[in-house]
């Protein structure tokens, strides 16, 4: 089983690389954008109108995976003072009790981002003409990866490996 889950993080390291990656492409595709809008609004004298909207849409595409990345390294949703201070055993049994409301956290947010996504896609964003579905896509891949993060940090205390992103308290 070790190897399996292993292998497993392997692969979701790999994905959670690419996430922000993209993200960082995302990010100076922003700056670009919002380059224009300043150059096209104060030199050119006519502001791009879309800019805003393909902003805020940006925004949602960088923000929510990289959430769910912090959810997998445990950088993001976390008050370890409380947990800190708990015995060893009532500790192992609040991660455990975490990481299975963050998988149904995830998974909620994968069906209803769908459920939204698809209610919406039929109308356009305006100025920009794509599906107003578009942006729900961000929280159902943030949904998505949050389930998948958490699912590996239970497979991955099933399997005796070490935990992905845990901190030594007091040691930072």
């Amino acid at each position: 089983m070790q190897s399996g889950v292993a292998a497993l993080s392997a692969l979701l390291n790999l994905l959670s690389r690419l996430v922000i990656i993209a993200a960082g492409i995302a990010l100076v595709s922003l700056m670009v954008m919002t380059g224009w809008m300043v150059f096209g609004r104060y030199v050119l004298n006519d502001t791009p109108t879309w800019v805003e909207r393909a902003a805020l849409l940006t925004i949602l595409f960088v923000s929510l995976p990289v959430a769910a990345v912090g959810v997998r390294e445990r950088f993001h949703m976390a008050v370890e003072i409380v947990v800190a201070a708990l015995p060893d055993r009532l500790r192992e049994a609040v991660a455990i009790a975490v990481d299975l409301l963050m998988l149904g956290f995830g998974l909620i947010m994968l069906t209803w981002g769908d459920t939204l996504a698809s209610m919406m896609w039929s109308f356009n964003i305006p100025l920009l003409g794509l599906p107003q579905g578009m942006q729900f896509v961000p929280l159902m891949i943030c949904g998505a990866l949050t389930a998948a993060f958490s699912a590996e940090h239970l497979l991955r205390r099933a399997a005796n490996l070490p935990p992905i992103g845990q901190r030594a308290i007091g040691l930072e």
